[in-house]
């Protein structure tokens, strides 16, 4: 009976999930086919015309291969700065604040209600010159005057990324944190392990998939954003992005556009598959 049965179930499973993938094949899979195709294309008089010719990725490469490299570096150190104060905080709600834990994981969802674009002003005004981080500064006698040296840089747009991806880096690591068994960390105790080589041995290796998902959150994101920058970055914090967008709107050259998206595509993933190797399978010592 229910070997009869399972391929009814296995027929009927896919039947329900053949609208999700159509939705998935028509408003993702398809643009980017088409989107891989132009990248192959050419630009003349202002008009795509179809060829197959790698100009478009050539020039990604001797144009722009060091924005590339400052993009992959800018998301690299977002998001391991997101993981370290994700996974402290994440901790702190789980074994430390005890009936509070789920309170402050609240207090962490309610801050992506302020918006984006909120965020970035408000980083700008807090480090313009005449800025509330420079009031201190001088009032404080840190400074004799206010610097102008806070904003428009890497910094700036690394600072605000971090504040907008902080809770997403939070929620997988504390879902990663809260099944790790209380009976597990008693017994490293009961075996005389410290607090610290528990964490490194009991909770850390149970939390990695955590882990890595909250660096694979933050580093896509900020790899592949282009609005910080152009509002917070200057000259030093330019990335990939806003070249891309450049591209296909003021520029009006979707093949330089097109490969631009997917050589950056190919580096996120690149990037990621290394912290897999390096990471995620390594065996805990």
């Amino acid at each position: 009976m229910s070997d009869a049965s399972a391929p009814q179930r296995s027929t009927g499973g896919a039947l329900l999930a053949a609208p999700a993938f159509a939705i998935l094949a028509v408003l993702f899979i398809v643009p980017m086919i088409l989107l891989f195709v132009v990248s192959f294309w050419r630009v003349r008089n202002f008009a795509l015309t179809p060829d197959m010719s790698l100009d478009a990725y050539t020039r990604v490469f001797v144009t722009y291969g060091d924005v590339l490299v400052s993009t992959m570096a800018n998301g690299s150190v977002t998001a391991l700065i997101c993981v370290g104060l994700g996974f402290l905080f994440a901790y702190a709600a789980r074994f430390r604040a005890g009936r509070w834990g789920d309170a402050l994981i609240l207090v962490a969802i309610i801050t992506l209600f302020g918006g984006y674009l909120v965020k970035i002003y408000a980083w700008k005004a807090i480090l313009s010159t005449d800025g509330f981080l420079n009031a201190i500064l001088v009032a404080t006698g840190v400074s004799a005057e206010p610097l102008d040296t806070l904003l428009y840089n890497r910094g700036a747009v690394i600072v605000a990324l971090v504040h907008f991806l902080l809770p997403f880096a939070i929620l997988p690591i504390y879902g990663q944190l809260r099944s790790v068994n209380d009976i597990q960390i008693e017994a490293a105790h009961d075996l005389g392990a410290s607090g610290r080589q528990t964490l490194i041995r009991v909770i850390i290796p149970q939390c990695r998939i955590g882990l890595f998902a909250a660096f694979a959150i933050s580093f896509l994101y900020a790899a592949g954003d282009y609005i910080t920058p152009r509002f917070l970055g200057g000259g030093s914090g330019t990335m990939i992005g806003q070249f891309i967008a450049q591209e296909f709107s003021t520029r009006f050259n979707w093949p330089a556009g097109a490969a631009m998206s997917f050589v950056l595509m190919a580096a996120s993933l690149l990037v990621l598959g290394l912290v897999g190797i390096l990471f995620v399978r390594r065996k805990p010592s």
